[in-house]
C-alpha cells in the first residue's frame, strides 16, 4: 500500500505514525511547495508541487498518483480540502481513495460563519458571531454582545489574523487593518465576497480539543478528548486526555450529523458559566492529534485496516485517560 501526504509541511509526526502500521514494503509519499519541509524528510519519496492554486497543482497531483501507485491520498491543509474535494471522481478513477470529506462537509467547516450556525442548528452552543462591522456594533449597543471581542477570517486557517479588542476604537482600528492584510494572504484567494472577518464573544474558560473520529463510510466510531494546557502559534503545545462524557457525547453528536470521513479536529472552550461551545471544525488531521495517538488512539492503523476492507477493533481509538504530554522542537537533517 502506498499513501501520499500533501501539503506535508511539519506534520513529520503523522508520517512517522502511519509508518509504524505499515508494512515493509509499504511507502509513503509526501509533497509540499518545499523540498525543504520538516516532514518530506521522514517520508520514502519526497516530491516539489507548486501551490495549492496553481493551474496545474491537481493534474500534477494525479500523475503523481498514477506514477507511484498510490492507494490513498490524505491532505494536511485547510486550503487545499475544498479543491481535493471537488476533484475526488478524478483521483478515484485511478483507484485512489481521497481521505477528504464531500464539498458539503468541508464548506461547512472551512466558512467559520456557517460552522457557528450549523453548529448551532444541532443545539448545541457556539460563541455569538457576527459578520460585518455594522451588525456587530449593533449587537454591542444592544446588549447582545460585550468587550472583550475577538476578530478571526473567516475563512481562516492556523492562527493567521487573531486579534483581540476591548472597545469600539480598537474594534474599528483592528477591523480595518485586518481586512487589508488578509487582502496580502493566501487567505484571499480562500475567501468569498467582502464580508470575510468574524466577530465573536471572547471565551475565556477552558479549551479542549476533540478528535472526533468517522470510518471511510461516515459514520462514527469514536471520540479522543484532551484538555489543552497551552497553544503556541495557534496550535495545541501540552494537552492532557480526559474522561468527559459531556464532550464525547458532543463530539459523537458532530460526527454522526456531519458524516465526515477520516478525522475532525475540534475546538471547544467553556463560556464563564460552563457552557461548552464549539469554536471550531478543521475535518483533517490537527496539530492536536499527536496528543491521542501517545495516549493509544491508533487512527492511522484503523485507516489503513479500513483501507484494505479489516474489521477495526473499537478499543484501538479509546485512549488512555490522564496522560500529559508536551511538544518539542529539535533539528533534523535535510536531504
Amino acid at each position: 500500500m502506498n499513501i501520499l501526504f500533501t501539503c506535508a509541511g511539519r506534520r513529520t509526526y503523522l508520517l512517522k505514525y502511519f509508518k509504524e502500521n505499515l508494512s515493509k514494503d509499504d511507502k509513503i509519499v509526501a509533497t509540499d511547495m518545499q523540498l525543504s519541509a520538516p516532514a518530506l524528510q521522514v517520508a520514502d519519496v519526497k516530491l516539489q508541487v507548486p501551490a495549492v492554486y496553481d493551474s496545474k497543482y491537481v493534474n500534477i497531483t494525479l500523475n503523481i498518483c498514477k506514477e507511484y501507485n498510490i492507494d490513498a491520498l490524505l491532505s494536511l491543509n485547510d486550503l487545499e480540502l475544498p479543491i481535493l474535494a471537488e476533484n475526488k471522481a478524478s483521483f478515484e478513477v485511478l483507484g485512489v481513495k481521497v481521505i477528504v470529506s464531500d464539498p458539503k462537509v468541508i464548506d461547512i467547516a472551512f466558512d467559520k460563519y456557517k460552522t457557528s450556525q450549523w453548529v448551532e442548528s444541532l443545539g448545541l452552543n457556539s460563541p455569538r458571531t457576527f459578520v460585518g462591522l455594522d451588525n456587530a456594533k449593533k449587537a454591542i449597543a444592544n446588549g447582545e454582545i460585550h468587550f472583550p471581542l475577538f476578530l478571526k477570517p473567516r475563512w481562516g486557517s492556523g492562527s493567521i489574523g487573531l486579534e483581540t479588542v476591548d472597545n469600539i476604537e480598537e474594534l474599528e482600528l483592528v477591523y480595518a487593518l485586518l481586512f487589508r492584510k488578509i487582502k496580502k494572504t493566501i487567505l484571499a484567494t480562500a475567501s468569498v465576497g467582502d464580508e470575510y472577518i468574524l466577530i465573536q464573544e471572547k471565551l475565556g474558560g477552558n479549551e479542549f480539543g476533540l478528535d472526533v473520529m468517522n470510518d471511510l463510510d461516515g459514520h462514527n466510531v469514536g471520540v479522543s478528548v484532551k484538555q489543552k494546557l497551552a497553544m503556541r502559534a495557534g496550535e495545541t503545545d501540552k494537552a492532557i486526555t480526559v474522561d468527559s462524557p459531556a464532550l464525547r457525547l458532543i463530539g459523537q453528536k458532530i460526527g454522526e450529523n456531519l458524516g465526515h470521513i477520516g478525522n475532525l479536529d475540534v475546538d471547544i472552550m467553556q463560556r464563564s458559566n460552563g457552557d461548552l461551545c464549539v469554536l471550531e471544525l478543521n475535518p483533517r488531521f490537527g496539530g492536536g492529534f499527536p496528543f491521542s495517538y501517545e495516549a493509544g488512539v491508533n487512527l492511522p492503523l484503523a485507516i489503513i485496516k479500513w483501507l484494505k476492507g479489516e474489521i477495526v477493533d473499537s478499543s484501538i481509538l479509546l485512549p488512555q485517560y490522564g496522560k500529559t504530554f508536551a511538544k518539542n522542537d529539535f533539528l533534523m537533517p535535510i536531504v
